[in-house]
Formats: C-alpha cells, sequence, structure tokens
C-alpha cells in the first residue's frame, strides 16, 4: 500500500493502542529523530490542577472585588477543562501515555 494510502484508511483501535507515531510533531523525521509520543498521563494531571486552582483562585479574586482578573481566571479554567475533556477522550479511545 502506498504512503497516501496509509494516510487515508481508517485507524483501528490497535493503532491507537499502539500509539500514533509522529502524530503532534511537525517536524517529524529531521535529523533521525525518533517519533514522538504524548504524555497523557502527565497532561491530565496538569489539566486538573490548572482547572482547580483556577477555579478556586478565580472565585476568591471575584470575591475580593477583581473582577475583570476573575473572569480571566474563570476563563482559564474552561480552557484547562476543555483540555481535560479532550485528554480524557483520547485514553479512552486507547491511546498510551
Amino acid at each position: 500500500m502506498s504512503q497516501q494510502g496509509n494516510r487515508r484508511r481508517k485507524r483501528s483501535r490497535e493503532d491507537y493502542e499502539r500509539g500514533l507515531p509522529d502524530y503532534h510533531d511537525p517536524t517529524a523525521g529531521f535529523g533521525g529523530a525518533p517519533p514522538a509520543y504524548s504524555a497523557l498521563t502527565l497532561r491530565a494531571v496538569l489539566a486538573s490542577f490548572g482547572l482547580v486552582f483556577c477555579a478556586v483562585a478565580a472565585a476568591l479574586v471575584i470575591m475580593a472585588g477583581l473582577t475583570v482578573l476573575g473572569v480571566a481566571l474563570a476563563v482559564l479554567a474552561a480552557v484547562a477543562l476543555v483540555n481535560l475533556a479532550w485528554v480524557i477522550h483520547r485514553k479512552r479511545r486507547g491511546e498510551p501515555g
């Protein structure tokens, strides 16, 4: 099968369980670097911490009267929540990391 054909076929669960080499690496193949894999568990932990920290900080800052800073922290908490949801989706799909 040609290189073009490999890219277009639907990926199976086994493909995700093995991991998708160079999935997030736009410079893959330069200099003989090994394929990059995403550290999903670390990303989930960091997103969880960011979500909790930003949500609590937003509530405290808004109660202190700094509404603009509180809204900015709430937006960051929402971004962390979306990131966490995406990481959980990828982990449930079977990707390692």
